[in-house]
């Protein structure tokens, strides 16, 4: 019988990175040097490109407010490109006059592990960091509080309070609706409870929301099976 070649996504998605995935704020990455270091054994000839603006000549580019990197990876003549925003440590686009050379060069580097998943190598530990922001309710129980005395009461200990910040609330409206459905198909093959998963690690679904979720993936499991 004829062996199956695999291709190149099949053969790095099926790398076992194991203990070289880390954790940073509650999501799973594989950092750009262990990325690149798996590409280049199994492809020699892999290639990164950092794209520069052709009229500046700086490695980043502009919209006037913000900026973003472009990064392509080629294995085997195929190149695959991503565009990442120049972002601080909230993940949040940094103005353009306060940008550094160090926070383009922590984008770059990013850029490239993003783009190297592109081919297949740790694609999976994208999926729940790059859920999409959308427009949502005010998180619960977030109803302004007013100050009060504080009573002090010789045989009771203080309540401790929690520090941890509560999530917002998903909501699908027509703001956002389109949004979620096209972040949900590409990500339709992991079940609806891998989805419902994915949305949990960055916001709190009443059961309304859920049923609407369930209902976008049944529609979405319904076209794919009409084509």
């Amino acid at each position: 019988m004829e062996q199956k070649i695999k291709s190149v996504f099949q053969t790095l998605n099926e790398v076992g990175y194991g203990s070289d995935v880390e954790q940073k704020n509650n999501f799973s990455y594989l950092s750009w040097a262990h990325a690149w270091t798996y590409l280049k054994k199994i492809y020699p000839d892999a290639q990164r490109i950092v794209y520069e603006h052709e009229h500046t000549g700086l490695n980043y580019f502009s919209d006037g407010t913000t900026a973003y990197v472009k990064v392509g990876i080629v294995v085997q003549g195929l190149e695959h490109i991503d565009y990442l925003p120049v972002m601080d440590y909230r993940n949040q686009s940094i103005p353009l006059a306060k940008i550094t050379s160090s926070d383009v060069n922590k984008s770059i580097q990013r850029s490239t592990a993003k783009a190297i998943a592109m081919h297949g190598l740790g694609i999976q530990l994208w999926t729940g960091e790059d859920i999409p922001d959308m427009v949502m309710e005010p998180p619960i129980n977030s109803a302004p509080v007013v100050a009060k005395p504080p009573v002090v009461k010789a045989t009771k200990k203080k309540e401790e309070v929690s520090d941890a910040p509560k999530k917002p609330t998903l909501s699908i409206n027509s703001e956002n609706s389109t949004m979620i459905s096209n972040y949900m198909s590409n990500i339709v093959d992991q079940g609806f409870d891998g989805i419902l998963a994915q949305f949990g690690k960055k916001y709190a679904i009443s059961p309304k929301v859920q049923s609407e979720l369930e209902s976008i993936f049944n529609q979405l499991t319904k076209d794919a099976a009409a084509k």
